[in-house]
């Protein structure tokens, strides 16, 4: 009698090795990678350019490495924000030495129509008073549905850490945004 091992569920992810386009994979995993680059830039232009970055090198040179695809785009995304916040500061100098200005930041989330534009916009003051760490986190955690050990390896600290800055993170927003609705 012969045994036969069941495979394991790809994570999603790992499915991206199966999509036979990187237009579909682009697709379905753009949008939460745009958001994760979100908190790691200035604008949205800025974030989209940081994703094309992170994904055409991921795309061309990486994707066949071993490991957790996620955690690999996700690192990629934050180096290349950190590269563009780096041009940008040296650019911001020089305009600074010409009298020039900085663009405004924009919204983290997509503007929504009615009652759900006006919670948007109050939760994205919430997150703005967030420290840049517990922000990253809670992202990574909420919106990319990382695991906290693959927190850990995109911002090189350790699972606990990125548990409780997630914890942390969870407690600022619940007291800023609960007398909201309690009024």
């Amino acid at each position: 009698m012969a045994l036969f091992r069941q495979r394991p569920k790809p994570k999603p992810m790992e499915a991206a090795h199966e999509l036979i386009s990187w237009k579909d994979w682009f697709e379905a995993y753009g949008p939460k990678l745009l958001l994760c680059a979100r908190q790691w830039t200035r604008s949205l232009a800025d974030a989209e350019d940081v994703v094309q970055e992170a994904f055409v090198r991921y795309w061309r040179l990486q994707r066949q490495l071993p490991g957790d695809p996620q955690a690999l785009l996700i690192t990629s995304v934050r180096r290349a924000a950190l590269d563009l916040a780096r041009r940008e500061m040296r650019r911001a100098n020089r305009e600074e030495k010409a009298d020039g200005g900085l663009e405004e930041r924009n919204d983290f989330f997509e503007p929504q129509p009615g009652d759900a534009a006006e919670r948007r916009r109050e939760i994205e003051a919430a997150m703005q008073h967030l420290p840049a760490e517990q922000r990253e986190v809670l992202v990574l955690k909420i919106w990319q549905e990382l695991t906290f050990e693959q927190i850990a390896g995109a911002l090189d600290i350790s699972p606990n850490t990125a548990a409780s800055r997630y914890r942390y993170a969870l407690t600022a927003l619940r007291k800023e945004l609960t007398p909201l609705y309690h009024g």
